[in-house]
């Protein structure tokens, strides 16, 4: 990483240098994020299916 550095700061686009690392890390918080969100709900279906099946067994008896 240090010579792409060396070489954008050389010329003077350390700005631009700058902008794709934050874009680049805002774009992974995001990826992360949704991947959270989705085993979070998978979590949650599964609790609701769990729930589901107690109240079944216990409606039978």
């Amino acid at each position: 990483m240090d010579p792409l550095a060396a070489y954008i700061g050389g010329r003077g686009d350390l700005a631009h240098l700058v902008l794709f690392l934050w874009a680049s890390s805002a774009s992974s918080l995001l990826v992360w994020s949704l991947r959270e969100m989705v085993r979070s709900n998978r979590r949650f279906d599964d609790f609701v299916d769990a729930i589901a099946r107690l109240n079944r067994m216990i409606g039978e008896e």
